[in-house]
């Protein structure tokens, strides 16, 4: 009887254990643990994705467009080229050919990589201030408009400060073609402190808004965001440091030697 009573334990015992590895084992209903968000939870939530998304885009912009927009508008902007624009006659143009000979060129495609052919186009142009007539507009009328006027000394002429850029903004061989015919009268643009730098196109409001565009909306969406986020998530809050040290009462000194005679 008492190995049949044994018996029957272990087997219920088995079957509990069974039971249990059933229920452990059993997929869990979904919606049984499921934690609802309170309305606080979840516009802190998307109010944190939206801020790290703008904070981390803005910031990766400005990457790509410091070094391609804003640092050559800065450089335009620190020559301080003339407002209204002169004419300027070409002189002669050089097709070079070589890394040493190609330390500069009046316009290239592409900004990175080294040059080993180049265009040097080198021009005169007009100093005193001149009204260029509207209805001056082939090269010819123009060439007979400067013909008795002083010319400055060679200027080297550049698409843009940086002498470089991207399509379809510069076309170098459309560049090239127009300009470096010898002879060739064009309104330009020369630098007050560098006369020997001249540019084909030039506007002072245009420089100003792609740094604005380029540079300032980008960064105070990258500052505005962040101090967001630190606000959020932070204590920003000035806390004073308590202090640990326990003062220590005057009554609580030792008795000196005077005082126990």
């Amino acid at each position: 009887m008492r190995s049949g009573s044994s018996e029957l334990l272990l087997e219920q015992q088995q079957q509990e254990l069974r039971l249990r590895k059933k229920k452990e084992l059993a997929p869990k209903k979904k919606n049984g643990n499921r934690r609802f968000r309170s309305w606080r939870e979840r516009v802190s939530f998307y109010g944190t994705s939206t801020l790290a998304f703008f904070s981390v885009t803005a910031g990766a912009s400005l990457l790509f467009l410091v070094p391609l927009y804003v640092d050559p508008a800065i450089s335009t902007l620190g020559h301080d080229f003339i407002d209204t624009p002169t004419l300027c006659t070409t002189t002669r143009r050089e097709n070079m050919v070589g890394i040493f000979n190609c330390s500069w060129s009046s316009c290239r495609e592409g900004c990175t990589s080294d040059m080993y052919r180049c265009t040097h186009i080198y021009v005169t142009f007009i100093e005193q201030n001149i009204t260029i007539p509207k209805n001056l507009s082939s090269m010819e009328a123009l060439a007979n408009y400067t013909v008795d006027m002083p010319q400055s000394k060679e200027a080297t002429l550049l698409v843009n400060i940086k002498g470089c850029g991207y399509p379809p903004s510069v076309k170098c061989k459309n560049f090239t073609d127009y300009y470096g015919v010898e002879g060739a009268v064009f309104p330009c643009f020369y630098s007050r402190k560098n006369k020997t730098v001249v540019l084909t196109s030039y506007d002072h409001d245009d420089q100003v808004t792609m740094i604005i565009h380029f540079f300032v909306v980008p960064f105070v969406i990258t500052v505005v965001s962040s101090v967001a986020l630190c606000v959020m998530h932070c204590d920003c809050r000035c806390k004073k440091e308590r202090t640990h040290r326990r003062p220590r009462p005057s009554q609580c000194r030792r008795p000196g030697i005077e005082n126990l005679r």
